[in-house]
């Protein structure tokens, strides 16, 4: 897996589990710190699903698995995430 792609990959699959764009997400990377947008992320592509990576340090940021009964999402490079625009008030 050396060949990637940006992060705006993430949109489509992303989009099955969440109502926002979340390749607009402001993310801090827990290996290094980086607080940066998911669409800079650097997205390799594998028959098992999507693997984003920091753009700086290339840590693993988050893993999206299709398994036959649904989607499997691993945010554990990621201590956090900010939403620009979206509100949790009903």
């Amino acid at each position: 897996m050396t060949e990637h792609v940006d992060g705006n990959t993430l949109a489509g699959p992303l989009s099955e589990l969440f109502s926002f764009d979340m390749t607009a997400a402001t993310g801090r990377c827990l290996g290094c710190g980086d607080v940066t947008v998911l669409a800079r992320a650097l997205v390799f592509k594998d028959p098992m699903g999507l693997v984003a990576r920091c753009c700086e340090c290339n840590s693993v940021l988050l893993a999206l698995v299709e398994s036959d009964d649904g989607l499997w999402l691993d945010l554990h490079g990621i201590s956090g995430l900010h939403v620009p625009g979206v509100s949790a008030r009903s």
